[in-house]
């Protein structure tokens, strides 16, 4: 043991602000005379003895100290840690020998003498390996203190029964930005090792040799290999050099430095009983072949238990009962967990190596006879055996992939017939994330460099359709420089581009997947399509029409189904403005029912989540929306049954754009946020800029306005820098939208008149029709009409044009009420009478809603206030049957102005406001919200001298002489 009552001052700590407050509150009141106990519990290096030094440092100056650590040789000694607690304080030996003498009641009267003058604070540090004697009467000593008692005693100790009883406060790994943040301090300057990691303080390691810093795909594979845990953090990146920190060396496989921390979780197995350390050895080497943090599965347990001759009832016990394991297994259902995944790391890191390569073939065997899962023991001879040979397989009896991945964990080193055997197993029958483990597995038994590389590339795409770009850069990462031989060549290059497509600049990947998909052509058709089909989406997402017509170009259809090669010709017709002809060969595709045929080299089935997306796609292009909502949730439900996980957050735009076209505000809200969640959780941040724009769409109909000006700031943020148009425009409608239902319609034609007139700013080719009628709607209503007459003109002609040729049921009605917002007085009254004739048979509540509040506020304009009501009462009560709150809070005010009271909107302010008419009530609030007179008569849709007119007599009314007066009367200060 040791003991010192000078502690030097700590490093700084990460991701601890919680854990310190309780113990900076814990030492506040024993200055105040109060003292207590507190078990600080935690697996090795998350932080215990950081904590400690931090607490004892703090106290230092206010009063005596006294730390101690525990020293493994002295465990068997007792009170050998009373001792070392004690002997460094002032005043007499602490007792005589022999060691009798230190009982629990005079432990405490030592404690309560030495802070009778000060306070006093105790530490004792990992003091579950203290010898027993000494372990009891801190406890029990800890237990009697309370008010008054002027000491405080802080244990470090790990999860256990050993201080049960005492208040405790259980440690958690590092959160991301924690670690994080550490691991910045660690690689790039500062004293001392941060972030709570246990152990005495460290120089960081900084990096040299004229990098620009940590590399990215590294600073990854370091966090995610940490878990958390700081001192595990801290040893890793104290083992790399600095050009393996900077990504110009490939790391290490596996890590070097978790040696300190996995010998710390080891120390608790030595003192178990044989049959829990052989059992924890199983359930640490049958999770791997299990995705991470699935755990092990109990059943196969049990069958690998009983051939290995132990107990049924121990098993039984442990794995169906009650049996404990020191709380080192956890159950959940039919699953076996670890209380932390470093337990199972260390199990097998200790164990003998030829019994861990017993061990996995063992699990290896018996995954072959179940065909790769667990079943129950059969019989009393399965019981009774104590052994299994390796399996064997052959051509009519595949190996299942587990039994395989088995194999590999206990390989003594590389093994060529193996890992061809991983390599082919990991086919489409599995989850995309055991492909990917497999094939990493299989690189790792690879001994020639060129095969190798092409492993760890094929393991990296199966990591990236996971959806875990991470491991899919780290694995890349593995093969080896650029240009490197390899039997495979295009196919870095191509998970390159498939990473950038959902994660970086749409340029980028639309290049480095052109270049892949000409590598992979002469021996990859498969995955050459793939490539020009991501080059063809890159383009599309950055409006890059003729990028996505050179892309598409390249693809030939000849080997692939009839639905893909109408897709891929009707697109391209669509693009280089054969409409007619491509909405035929669009109409082809729109049903992807037919099965695949299964001798086509390389075919996408016509059922697979990747064809119902294009069948998608084609409805939209062609506006039927209704089709598009259907397909988009059959290749939704697809997704969710098959895969892959990484298409997750694009069948989710998909459906939620759909949603949108067809008026389906709510479901496409909802649809769009768990796919933002989804694209989070994969990795893909192009993904989330789709999503917001689709989210800052729906709320520009369902507010509030804030959401959908954070949404729109989200969109426009990421899309700048990865120069994704086709967001970037439908964000940009969405803030004009949201500006129209507020009545500020100068500000939305200023929004959207670059986006739908030709130029440099035009919108995303594919959106820009779809923002005509808004366009067209604030020009009228800011009093652009007269001015801008003939590019409003330009746009409805053009508007026009797309309406013959598109079957989006909603197209007509716009296009009649653009013709409405700009015909005279003697033709307007038909116009909107035909727009509405068209609404009846197209349907949709918002857009009828938004022709009928025009058509009112025309009337309105027009002193036709008795005709204005009818148009302005739907209006009203259709936008508050689709949630428009702010269109609604609009038309109720154009109601109100029409001489109607609207109890559904009614005013709140009261007071003194009862007094005024409906629009001078209208004029007030928009004068209070700092308009002037020229802004309410362009809001309000009256003349300059109306509004004067109409605020003298506010002014007069209220009894107030300016417009401050009215600002502040209406405030949130006023009634």
């Amino acid at each position: 043991m040791t003991s010192s009552t000078t502690v030097h001052s700590p490093p700084r700590l990460y991701g601890r602000s919680g854990e310190l407050a309780i113990l900076h509150g814990m030492l506040a009141r024993l200055r105040q005379g109060d003292g207590g106990a507190l078990v600080l519990t935690a697996p090795p290096g998350l932080g215990r003895t950081a904590l400690l030094r931090e607490a004892a440092a703090a106290h230092r100056p206010r009063g005596p100290v006294l730390y101690a650590t525990a020293a493994p040789a002295e465990r068997a000694l007792p009170h050998s840690g009373l001792h070392a607690l004690l002997c460094p304080a002032p005043g007499p030996p602490p007792m005589p020998r022999p060691p009798s003498g230190l009982t629990p009641d005079a432990l405490l009267a030592r404690l309560r003498e030495l802070g009778r003058e000060r306070p006093l604070l105790v530490c004792a540090d990992d003091a579950h390996a203290w010898d027993p004697a000494s372990r009891t009467a801190l406890n029990s000593a800890a237990r009697r203190l309370g008010a008054g008692s002027r000491v405080a005693v802080l244990i470090a100790a790990h999860d256990g029964p050993t201080f049960a009883g005492l208040p405790a406060l259980r440690l958690g790994p590092l959160d991301d930005d924690a670690a994080a943040a550490l691991l910045d301090r660690l690689t790039g300057g500062g004293e001392g090792v941060s972030g709570g990691a246990e152990g005495p303080g460290r120089r960081p390691h900084r990096l040299s040799g004229g990098t620009e810093g940590l590399d990215p795909v590294v600073r990854a594979e370091l966090l995610r290999e940490a878990a958390g845990n700081p001192r595990l953090l801290a040893g890793l990146t104290g083992r790399l050099t600095p050009d393996q920190l900077a990504g110009r060396t490939p790391l290490p496989c596996p890590l070097p430095g978790a040696e300190g921390v996995l010998a710390a979780y080891a120390d608790r197995l030595d003192g178990l009983p044989a049959h829990t350390r052989a059992l924890l050895l199983l359930a640490a080497a049958a999770q791997e072949h299990e995705p991470a943090g699935a755990g092990a599965d109990a059943l196969l347990l049990l069958r690998a238990g009983t051939r290995t001759g132990l107990p049924r009832d121990f098993l039984d016990g442990v794995l169906f009962g009650s049996t404990a394991t020191e709380g080192l297994l956890q159950r959940a259902g039919s699953r076996v967990h670890f209380s932390h995944p470093l337990f199972a790391r260390a199990v097998l890191h200790h164990a003998p190596p030829a019994r861990r390569r017993a061990t996995h073939e063992l699990l290896a065997a018996l995954l072959a006879e179940t065909g790769g899962r667990a079943a129950s023991p059969t019989g009393s001879g399965d019981c009774l055996a104590s052994s299994a040979a390796p399996p064997t397989y052959s051509a009519d009896r595949p190996a299942p992939l587990a039994s395989l991945v088995q194999l590999a964990c206990g390989a003594p080193g590389p093994d060529t017939v193996l890992a061809a055997r991983l390599e082919a197993a990991a086919t489409s029958s599995y989850p995309h994330a055991e492909c990917s483990s497999a094939l990493s597995r299989a690189a790792a038994l690879t001994a020639e460099q060129p095969l190798r590389s092409a492993r760890f590339a094929a393991a990296a795409e199966q990591a990236a359709l996971a959806g875990d770009p991470a491991r899919a850069r780290a694995l890349l990462a593995r093969t080896g420089a650029a240009g490197e031989h390899t039997t495979a060549p295009g196919l870095a290059p191509y998970v390159h581009g498939l990473l950038a497509l959902r994660s970086g600049p749409a340029a980028d990947a639309h290049e480095a997947l052109l270049a892949a998909a000409a590598l992979l052509g002469p021996h990859d058709p498969r995955r050459a399509l793939d490539a020009l089909l991501g080059a063809a989406e890159a383009a599309w997402v950055m409006g890059d029409a003729p990028g996505y017509l050179t892309a598409m170009g390249r693809v030939d259809p000849t080997p692939y189904d009839r639905a893909f090669a109408s897709y891929r010709a009707g697109m391209r017709a669509v693009l280089a403005g054969r409409t007619e002809a491509g909405h035929a060969l669009l109409r082809q595709c729109l049903d992807p029912a037919a099965p695949a045929d299964p001798d086509l080299p390389g075919p996408v089935s016509r059922n697979a989540p990747a064809a119902l997306l294009r069948a998608g796609v084609a409805a939209l292009v062609l506006g039927e929306v209704a089709v598009a909502c259907r397909t988009g949730a059959r290749a939704l439900a697809a997704v969710r049954t098959r895969g892959p996980d990484a298409l997750l957050p694009q069948a989710l735009e998909h459906l939620a754009y759909a949603e949108l076209r067809a008026g389906l505000h709510a479901g496409a809200r909802a649809h769009a946020l768990e796919g933002l969640h989804a694209a989070r959780r994969t990795g893909q941040p192009n993904s989330s800029v789709h999503l917001h724009a689709v989210l800052a769409l729906a709320a520009s109909v369902e507010g509030p306005a804030e959401a959908c000006a954070a949404h729109c700031d989200a969109a426009l943020a990421g899309a700048g820098p990865h120069g994704l148009a086709q967001p970037a425009t439908l964000a940009t409608w969405a803030r004009a939208r949201a500006d129209l239902a507020a009545g500020r319609s100068e500000e939305a034609a200023a929004r959207l008149g670059p986006l739908v007139r030709p130029g440099p700013r035009q919108g995303h080719f594919a959106a820009r029709m779809l923002a005509v009628p808004c366009y067209v709607e604030a020009a009228v209503l800011a009093g652009r009409g007269a001015e801008e007459a003939g590019e409003l003109r330009a746009a409805v002609a053009e508007f026009a044009g797309w309406t013959a040729r598109t079957a989006d049921p909603q197209a007509p009605a716009q296009l009649a009420r653009c013709h409405a917002l700009l015909a005279t007085a003697e033709e307007a009254d038909a116009r909107y009478a035909e727009a509405l004739a068209h609404h009846d048979r197209a349907g949709g509540d918002f857009e009828r809603a938004r022709t009928q509040l025009l058509y009112g506020q025309w009337l309105r304009r027009r002193r036709r206030t008795r005709e204005a009501r009818t148009p302005l009462r739907d209006a009203l009560v259709a936008f508050q049957r689709c949630s428009a709150r702010a269109w609604a809070e609009r038309a109720g005010g154009e109601l109100r102005a029409a001489g109607e009271p609207v109890g559904a909107v009614r005013d709140t302010e009261g007071g003194a406001l009862s007094a005024l008419t409906p629009q001078q009530q209208r004029i007030a609030r928009c004068v209070a919200e700092g308009a002037t007179n020229r802004e309410v008569a362009l809001r309000l849709s009256l003349s300059p001298r109306t509004v004067d007119h109409h605020l003298r007599n506010v002014f007069a009314a209220l009894g107030i002489r300016s417009r401050t007066e009215l600002a502040r009367l209406l405030g949130p200060e006023g009634p």
